[in-house]
């Protein structure tokens, strides 16, 4: 039976691929943009399949009225794919109130806002699906990327916390967490801070960019999400990517490594 499904940042990268992806299979397919005029192809394409709505994800309000129209339209909502999102490249310091406010906003409140939007009526029914796209930055951090990684950082301990909420009610929550596609994200969906020369060295030693045998294509991505919406059972956390497995376990094994190293006085901590 086809779904009914919900994507925030549908205009392009992720968000357009799997929505194509989705209507190409015959699902039903809520999409959102900023402007609407990015989602004219597909409409055209898909007819009554898709239902393009014009949405700043950072808009509580309109967030609602755009979950509501969704229902009104198609019935129901089997699944949320929580996809808007950009990242902000600087360092911690360069890094001005409004950017890190205006980060915040669109990864973790904008995606905070549409997963309680959703959330009745995917308990009236019963069921439901909230997909939210996290980063393996939500995982691990990195210089010059520390306020993008801490938005994703909030991302994944939110959802951590709703899935486990959420059990009850028939409802999953799934994570995405990719690193090393071929996207818009690092270019014309980036925003960048006014830079200050004395992070130059520090900028040089880490934007020497993914290897190219773990840099993955886009497409790749679609079998791996269209499986995680068939799941009965889905996973809390889904990497993506060769490079995203890579630097996780890598970062976990000098985790473990370091926690090992401090363990007594870790230990005596307790202080009994």
């Amino acid at each position: 039976m086809s779904k009914i499904i919900f994507i925030t940042g549908a205009s392009r990268g992720f968000g357009k691929l799997w929505a194509e992806a989705l209507l190409q299979r015959g699902d039903k397919v809520v999409a959102t943009a900023r402007d609407l005029s990015t989602l004219n192809s597909l409409a055209a394409k898909y007819g009554d399949n898709i239902l393009p709505l014009k949405l700043d994800v950072n808009d509580r309000v309109a967030g609602f009225k755009a979950i509501a129209r969704a229902k009104e339209h198609f019935g129901r909502i089997d699944v949320l794919i929580n996809n808007a999102g950009y990242g902000l490249f600087g360092a911690i310091e360069e890094t001005t109130e409004k950017e890190a406010r205006d980060q915040m906003e669109t990864n973790f409140f904008g995606l905070l806002w549409l997963s309680q939007a959703v959330l009745p009526i995917m308990r009236e029914q019963g069921h439901g699906h909230i997909i939210q796209l996290s980063s393996v930055l939500g995982l691990i951090s990195r210089p010059v990327l520390g306020l993008y990684a801490a938005s994703k950082f909030a991302v994944e301990g939110l959802s951590e916390s709703l899935a486990a909420e959420m059990k009850g009610f028939g409802i999953n929550v799934s994570i995405i967490e990719p690193a090393g596609f071929d996207t818009e994200w690092g270019s014309s969906s980036a925003a960048r801070t006014v830079a200050m020369a004395e992070y130059n060295d520090v900028k040089a030693n880490h934007q020497a960019g993914i290897p190219p045998d773990f840099r993955g294509d886009a497409n790749g991505t679609i079998d791996a999400v269209l499986k995680l919406i068939d799941s009965e059972n889905p996973p809390l956390r889904l990497l993506l990517g060769k490079y995203a497995n890579m630097l996780v376990k890598k970062e976990y094994v000098g985790r473990n490594t370091e926690w090992d190293s401090w363990l007594e006085t870790t230990l005596a901590a307790q202080g009994k």
